[in-house]
């Protein structure tokens, strides 16, 4: 295994990074625990002040680290830019609600007895090249302020971006070891996750990676929150503006080049009549987009993360043409350096077609037609998947009530499925189980202690009925 930037718009490869030695992993682990030992007994204000200070870095120098995700992995720059941010933001979040989130929690139904939150040691995060400062953002940010120390394997196609990251922790005052970058291999990362040392572990990633996590993790009875795949569905219903709706679908689609998990993969519209005209116009839109230097501002269309998942995405194009699929427009490589795919819109897919179980993640969306409002319903939760969706609709109390029936993690109302640091986010089914995010994802890995005082004196089980005071 390599760490490398390849660079997605020209196909050049930058740089290359060594993995870890097995004994340098250990080093690492070891200098991860120690530090733990430490971070959970500074004051939870000295905590927020460091996290402050990273997302203040992250701010001042966004255009240096906006360019890092563009390099590495070709997202369109103002993308990259929003990306850094949404990190700073997260980190600030966590930071100005240190206080709350950790302050001890009274049960008035039992007297004496107050729940307290506590760290638990290591995180281990294996984290994807889709969003690289986003998804570790909402991984440290949390576990950081609660007293946890975190080790970070970043996806191997991303390495500037992990770097970079490193260096914010570092320039704000995180203390060595309290969060940590590994260049490891996937055989070592198995290793870590078996590790006592390590505490619990996060993934974001696919389905076959989640699995595989889970699997070693569970040998060792370690807690572990997986955000995995997503088909989302975007239902536009009878009622929605439709111009609105298809504008806001192009952007669901496309945003990140179509590569998120929570991206509006699957465009549901009632109504032939509609439909039609909503194909037509989100075809238009769709074909309208321009390739070109994801560097340059006006770009509207950048290249996929890598070659291999450009032809994936080519080869899973074709199969779906094969099973009955209909090509309304786009389906080919682009014939520029760099990897590049033209924006793609299926239809035609029935049960029967390989298509309509897949994932595209890139520029590729599956397009159906309904007659109504309970076969959009049925549609969009006939998926393994379920992690977000969308119900567009001009009455917002209908809206609630289809989003009640859509079997996910998230139901957004009227916009395509987005995240803010105060959202919490995550899916069920396939899509993987626990939260992060809000006050959901802080509370995942921490120990949430009952500490239980009685007088002296008292009985062996039940209230106390006389607490004594502080």
């Amino acid at each position: 295994m390599v760490y490398s930037t390849i660079n997605p718009a020209t196909g050049e490869q930058l740089l290359t990074f060594d993995t870890l030695s097995d004994a340098e992993l250990d080093q690492s682990l070891e200098t991860a625990h120690t530090a733990y030992t430490h971070w959970r007994r500074r004051p939870v204000h000295e905590r927020a002040e460091i996290l402050k200070a990273a997302a203040a870095e992250l701010r001042a120098n966004s255009v240096e680290y906006a360019r890092y995700i563009t390099l590495d992995m070709g997202k369109l720059i103002g993308q990259s830019e929003a990306e850094v941010g949404l990190a700073a933001a997260i980190l600030d979040y966590y930071a100005d609600r240190a206080e709350k989130l950790l302050a001890p929690t009274e049960l008035p139904e039992s007297p004496g007895a107050v729940v307290v939150t506590e760290p638990i040691g290591v995180i281990f995060g294996i984290e994807p090249w889709i969003f690289p400062y986003y998804q570790v953002a909402r991984v440290a940010g949390p576990q950081l302020i609660a007293g946890n120390a975190v080790v970070i394997k970043h996806a191997e196609n991303v390495p500037q971006c992990a770097l970079a990251f490193a260096r914010v922790m570092e320039k704000a005052g995180v203390p060595a070891g309290v969060y940590t970058n590994v260049f490891a291999t996937h055989e070592q990362a198995a290793r870590v996750i078996a590790d006592p040392r390590v505490a619990a572990v996060t993934v974001t990633g696919s389905e076959r990676a989640g699995a595989a996590v889970a699997e070693q993790a569970g040998r060792s009875l370690k807690k572990v929150v997986m955000e995995l795949g997503g088909s989302d569905p975007l239902i536009i219903l009878e009622d929605a503006d439709l111009d609105h709706a298809v504008q806001t679908a192009v952007f669901g689609r496309m945003f990140n080049t179509g590569q998120s998990c929570v991206g509006s993969k699957r465009i549901i519209v009632v109504g032939k009549d509609r439909g039609d005209a909503a194909l037509r116009a989100f075809t238009e839109q769709m074909a309208e987009l321009q390739a070109g230097d994801p560097m340059d501002p006006t770009t509207t269309l950048g290249p996929v993360s890598s070659e291999r998942a450009r032809d994936l995405l080519h080869e899973q194009i074709e199969l779906a043409e094969k099973d009955g699929a209909t090509v309304v427009v786009g389906g080919a490589r682009i014939d520029r350096p760099g990897f590049y795919l033209e924006p793609t819109v299926l239809t035609g897919i029935d049960a029967a077609n390989v298509a309509y179980n897949t994932e595209f993640f890139g520029p590729v969306a599956s397009f159906y037609v309904v007659d109504t409002t309970e076969d959009a319903i049925k549609l969009a939760n006939d998926t393994p998947f379920g992690l977000g969706a969308s119900v567009f609709t001009a009455d917002t109390e209908r809206g609630r009530s289809v989003a009640a029936q859509i079997d996910s993690g998230m139901v957004f109302v009227n916009q395509p499925a987005w995240t803010a640091p105060e959202l919490p986010f995550g899916g069920v089914k396939r899509s993987g189980f626990g939260r992060e995010l809000a006050e959901s994802g802080f509370g995942e890995f921490v120990n949430r202690k009952l500490v239980n005082v009685a007088a002296a004196g008292s009985g062996p089980w039940g209230p106390s009925p006389e607490v004594a005071q502080p």
